[in-house]
């Protein structure tokens, strides 16, 4: 079992920045692709990023390329999300996901990862 819990997140102001964390405290997280993935109030959850088991991949959602960076420890069995240039719009609840569907580098969907956290709330004040 794959069990992660996020932590780092708050209330930022506009252009601020965030670090999340995502640990596990069961099974090593070296075999998974891991993502960040966001919900928004009355919105459905949407990939933010991805990072392959190597961590030489990395996919972004349009929306934050250039402002946030995916990278992951697999020693400390511990992936981030730095988050730059933060806006309003970027306010949800921040999950991470661990998956191991197929052969692929990285997943984007959300039924492609099979153990998820409990979320950590990122509120970007105007």
């Amino acid at each position: 079992q794959v069990q992660l819990v996020e932590s780092g997140g708050g209330l930022v102001q506009a252009g601020g920045s965030l670090r999340l964390s995502c640990a596990s405290s069961g099974r090593t997280i070296s075999s998974y692709a891991m993502g960040w993935f966001r919900q928004a109030p009355g919105k459905e959850r949407e990939v933010v990023a991805a990072i392959s088991r190597s961590g030489v991949t990395t996919y972004y959602a349009d929306s934050v390329k250039g402002r946030f960076t995916i990278s992951r420890d697999n020693a400390k069995n511990t992936v981030y999300l730095q988050m730059n240039s933060l806006k309003p719009e970027d306010t949800a609840v921040y999950y991470c996901a661990a998956g191991w569907i197929n052969s692929a580098p990285l997943y984007t969907k959300t039924y492609e990862y099979s153990y998820w956290g409990q979320g950590t709330q990122v509120t970007v004040s105007s």
